[in-house]
C-alpha cells in the first residue's frame, strides 16, 4: 500500500472501515483479491498478491487476523536492492500465531527495506502499528489512523484528505453500498498538493507532485495506483458482517473491474473462539453495481473490537 486510513470503533455502525491504495510499477504481476494459500497446514488469506515476489499489500484471514505495509520513502532511508520483499511481511503475520512482541523481534532483525506495518489480531483484541524506523511497536486503541510513505498520521496533504473522508463517510452513510462508493470516490481524488504543501522525500519536486494526489497515474503510464482496496465492517442487530471490495485499474485507464467478498461474524469477539474458515469463507465475486441493502441496527450496548489496554485505562484513571 502506499495510501491507507484505518478506523476503528469511529462508527456504531460501522466499527471498522480500512480504505486503501496500493500504487506499483504496471509491469510486476499481481493477482487480484481472492483467497489463497500461504501454504501447506497455514491459514488461507483473503487479499490480492504479489506473482513476482510473493506476500501482500493488505490481507486478512477467517481467524482474526489482518496486515497491511507500506514502504518509507526518506532521504535518510537508504535501499537495499538485494532485502527481501515488504510483502513477506504481511503474510508471515497472517499464516503465523505468534504475538506481536515475537513477532516484531523477528521482523524487525530481516533486513527488509523501510517500511510501516499495521497488524490486527481480533481474536486477541489487539491492534500495533510498527516500523524498522522505530524500536518497538505501539499498540492503537480505537481511532482513526492515515499512513502513507511517512510514519503513522504524519500530515501529508493526501493523508489528512482522505482521513476527512472517511470522518465524514462513516458519519454521515446509511448502508455498506454508499459508505464504499463515498470511499472510492476518496481514493480516486488525483488533485496534487500545492507546491507548499509537498513533503521532502529524497526524490525530485516533480516526483514529489506527481506522489501527492491519492490516486496517481505517472506520465509515461509505466506507474501508478494498481487497485483501491476497502474492508467494512458492519454490525447487523448483534453480528458483524464484513464486506471486503478491491477495484482494480489498468495503466490505460478504462473501466475498472470490482471483485467484492463477504465474511460473516467478522472481526471474531476477543476471547472467543475464532471462527471456523469454512464458516467465514465466502466466494468472491465479480462485479460492477452493489447488490444488497443493509438490514436496520438494533439500538443495544455493543462491544469494542479491541481489548482495553490495562496500563492506558490506568494511566487515564490517574491522569
Amino acid at each position: 500500500m502506499c495510501l491507507l486510513t484505518l478506523a476503528i470503533d469511529q462508527s456504531r455502525r460501522f466499527p471498522l472501515v480500512v480504505a486503501g491504495n496500493r500504487d506499483e510499477f504496471f509491469n510486476r504481476p499481481a493477482a487480484r483479491l481472492a483467497w489463497w494459500s500461504p501454504g501447506p497446514g497455514l491459514p488461507d488469506i483473503l487479499g490480492g498478491r504479489d506473482l513476482e515476489a510473493g506476500g501482500t499489500w493488505l490481507g486478512l484471514t477467517a481467524e482474526g487476523r489482518m496486515a497491511m505495509v507500506t514502504n518509507v520513502r526518506a532521504p535518510t532511508a537508504p535501499r537495499d536492492a538485494g532485502a527481501p520483499s515488504r510483502g513477506e511481511i504481511v503474510q508471515r503475520w497472517l499464516a503465523g500465531d505468534a504475538t506481536t512482541d515475537r513477532f516484531w523481534m523477528r521482523t524487525a532483525l530481516s533486513g527488509y527495506n523501510g517500511f510501516n506495518l499495521i497488524a490486527a489480531d481480533f481474536q486477541r483484541g489487539d491492534c500495533f502499528y510498527a516500523t524498522n524506523q522505530s524500536s518497538h511497536p505501539v499498540r492503537l486503541e480505537r481511532g482513526l489512523y492515515g499512513l502513507s510513505n511517512g510514519t503513522l498520521d504524519t500530515p501529508w496533504p493526501k493523508v489528512e484528505v482522505l482521513k476527512d473522508a472517511v470522518r465524514e463517510a462513516v458519519g454521515t452513510c446509511e448502508t455498506v453500498d454508499a459508505l464504499a462508493a463515498r470511499l472510492f470516490e476518496a481514493l480516486g481524488d488525483r488533485t496534487p498538493a500545492d507546491d507548499g504543501e509537498l513533503p521532502n522525500t529524497g526524490v525530485s519536486a516533480e516526483w514529489e507532485k506527481v506522489l501527492s494526489s491519492a490516486f496517481i497515474r505517472t506520465p509515461d503510464q509505466t506507474y501508478g495506483t494498481r487497485c483501491s482496496t476497502l474492508v467494512i465492517a458492519e454490525r447487523v442487530n448483534k453480528r458483524l458482517v464484513t464486506h471486503v471490495f478491491e477495484r482494480t485499474f489498468s495503466a490505460t485507464g478504462g473501466m475498472a473491474l470490482l471483485r467484492r467478498s463477504l465474511l460473516k461474524d467478522w472481526p471474531p469477539r476477543y476471547a472467543e473462539a475464532p471462527p471456523s474458515h469454512a464458516s467465514a469463507q465466502e466466494a468472491v465475486t465479480e462485479s460492477t453495481e452493489t447488490q444488497e441493502m443493509a438490514q436496520p441496527v438494533r439500538r443495544t450496548r455493543v462491544r469494542t473490537l479491541l481489548k482495553p489496554d490495562p496500563p492506558a485505562r490506568r494511566k487515564r484513571a490517574t491522569a
